[in-house]
């Protein structure tokens, strides 16, 4: 029997580099599908409640994203859980350092078999 994919929304300030960067790369499990969105006003793809909804697990960058992310949504993350991945927003795009740390990071919380 196959278990169900497991959905990580990942998020940082601007949706234009970390939060993409790791969409992209976690994309390529399969065992996980992956959204991403970011938390300031002008992001590129701005946080939806739908997409909180979806999710089975949510990383931030940084721990200001997380105090905004539970300021602003509360109700919705009650059975949520949210890392912080304490990832500066130092990289860019696709740069292979922000890849090798995410992926230090977040693959020994995901029910993976990389």
């Amino acid at each position: 029997m196959d278990t169900p994919n497991e959905k990580a929304l990942i998020f940082c300030s601007q949706n234009k580099l970390r939060s993409p960067t790791a969409e992209a790369v976690f994309s390529e499990y399969e065992e996980l599908e992956t959204d991403s969105a970011g938390l300031d006003r002008y992001a590129e793809v701005p946080v939806s409640t739908e997409a909180i909804i979806w999710a089975d697990i949510i990383f931030v960058m940084e721990k200001s994203h997380k105090s905004k992310l539970s300021k602003n949504f509360q109700p919705l993350l009650k059975d949520k859980r949210i890392i912080c991945l304490d990832i500066p927003d130092e990289y860019e795009y696709m740069e292979p350092a922000l890849i090798e740390l995410l992926k230090q990071k977040v693959l020994p919380l995901l029910k993976i078999k990389k």
